[in-house]
């Protein structure tokens, strides 16, 4: 099948060869037609298969055909809205928006917090056709009056998992109580659980179902592996293997935001260039960080789960966990960053003996067990017992910890996990760690939701192949304040 066959106008269909794809992503063969016949939709696919293009290449063409709308005040009135649960993701389908849409007559803008509202009022005096937010800062426009979402007509939630796993459910009902009822709403995740299902009942009319691939699982064309290792001596195996490996463009995962800084640190002592990202950052830094990330001038990036959601980089080879991620689903998100689109990719997990148990938590989850390889000179030491690990100043996780406890272990290895018995449900979120003066995610005002531990590891590079869109990347907007 090719783009031509699904029904886009032309001036979409020449857009899609200028980035040189011809063939549709198996998500959007099945939701481009869904989207154009005006029904409500609930797709998932794996990180990496092109789901950013299968909502705006469908939302482009149906707006573009319907002409215009102006608003009371006789401005170009907002006909879609597209919520994402983080700045840089924003950004990027945001740029996909525009990458997409450059031969139609439509306008667009992104939103979100951590940047002045007066730029953003500015260009929403100037009327926007489609509008792409956070859901903290758009509800911030919305209680100042300054933006007027009556018109909406294509409603787009992009990662629904995450906007659940970071607290936004309350903030999703405040936008679903303020958009028309009458619209199309489409619910776009990378990972399906029942909890996203089930709400997807309750929010979507009678929505279609596309799950492209079997829920949570990895990609085939990553070649995951499992170096175990003592966890006094992840850093130095890391470097061991960016040298070895000859690595030019590696993205690290780490639990924690303190912990990502120290790991760059060391790294750019042993004459490895890298730099960190997260949401005690300020944008500029940020932005300077994925700059050269994808011009491939800096060797590594070291990235928080929150802050690495929508980096988009192309056939980015190499993905590695420093720490395992405290929650299974986001393995399947982190080692989605490589293998994108057809292209090969290989993600490496740092495990040591403290992170047992959630490496079996992940390897339940994909159904698969990772293959182990210990690396001469790296191995992990007789007789080490696993401790607890410290999420922040009263919360531990893993073996032993009762969930609140001081003891364990801040730096070294663990990956983060669960504070009670394998299946409960999530814990309470953690309390700040040593400099983010409060127990909510970095970015996001009080009183929105809360997140679960998420101070540390994760990210979202993207890779390209030839023939597959997907969303292109984009700037984020902001170092701090409300999402």
């Amino acid at each position: 099948m090719t783009f031509d066959q699904l029904g886009l106008a032309e001036p979409l269909l020449r857009a899609v060869r200028d980035q040189g794809y011809d063939h549709p992503t198996p998500i959007q063969a099945q939701a481009i037609p869904m989207v154009l016949s005006g029904g409500d939709l609930l797709a998932g696919a794996q990180t990496g298969t092109g789901k950013t293009a299968g909502f705006t290449l469908p939302t482009l063409h149906r707006l573009a055909a319907a002409g215009h709308k102006k608003d009371a005040r006789g401005r170009i009135a907002i006909r879609a809205l597209i919520l994402t649960p983080t700045r840089e993701l924003a950004a990027q389908v945001e740029e996909s928006v525009r990458t997409y849409g450059k031969y139609l007559p439509l306008t667009s803008m992104v939103m979100f917090g951590g940047v002045g509202m007066q730029p953003q009022i500015d260009r929403l005096r100037k009327g926007v056709d489609i509008l792409v937010a956070t859901p903290g800062r758009l509800l911030d426009h919305h209680q100042q009056g300054t933006l007027d979402l009556s018109h909406v007509e294509i409603f787009i939630l992009d990662e629904a998992d995450r906007m659940l796993d970071m607290g936004f459910i309350h903030d999703i009902k405040k936008v679903l109580a303020i958009v028309p009822k009458q619209k199309q709403s489409l619910l776009f995740s990378a990972t399906f659980s029942d909890e996203i299902k089930a709400l997807a009942d309750r929010l979507l009319n009678q929505p279609q179902l596309i799950e492209v691939a079997r829920r949570n699982q990895t990609n085939d064309a990553i070649a995951q592996k499992v170096h175990p290792v003592g966890r006094e001596r992840k850093k130095e195996l890391l470097a061991h293997l960016i040298r070895q490996g000859d690595w030019h463009q590696v993205l690290v995962f780490t639990r924690m935001k303190h912990g990502a800084n120290r790991l760059a640190e060391f790294l750019n002592k042993e004459d490895i260039t890298a730099m960190a990202i997260h949401g005690n950052k300020s944008q500029g830094a940020r932005t300077k960080a994925l700059s050269e990330f994808k011009a491939g001038t800096l060797q590594v990036l070291v990235a928080t789960d929150i802050a690495a959601r929508g980096i988009d980089i192309d056939q980015l080879p190499h993905v590695v966990n420093f720490e395992l991620p405290n929650v299974p689903e986001d393995y399947v998100h982190r080692i989605g960053r490589t293998g994108r689109a057809g292209a090969q990719g290989e993600a490496i997990s740092l495990v040591c003996v403290d992170e047992e148990q959630f490496l079996r938590d992940i390897e339940k989850l994909i159904k698969r067990e990772i293959p182990r390889q210990t690396i001469p000179g790296f191995e992990p030491p007789a007789g080490e017992k696993p401790e607890p690990i410290v999420l922040g100043r009263r919360m531990t996780i893993g073996v032993g910890a009762g969930g609140g406890g001081r003891g364990g272990r801040p730096g070294g290895g663990g990956g983060g996990g669960r504070g009670g018995p394998q299946g409960a449900p999530r814990g309470p979120r953690p309390p700040a760690s040593a400099g983010q003066g409060g127990a909510r995610p970095a970015g996001q005002a009080p009183g929105r939701g809360a997140a679960r531990p998420q101070t540390g590891g994760g990210g979202r590079p993207a890779g390209g192949g030839a023939s597959r869109p997907r969303g292109s990347g984009g700037q984020g907007g902001g170092g701090s304040g409300r999402r």
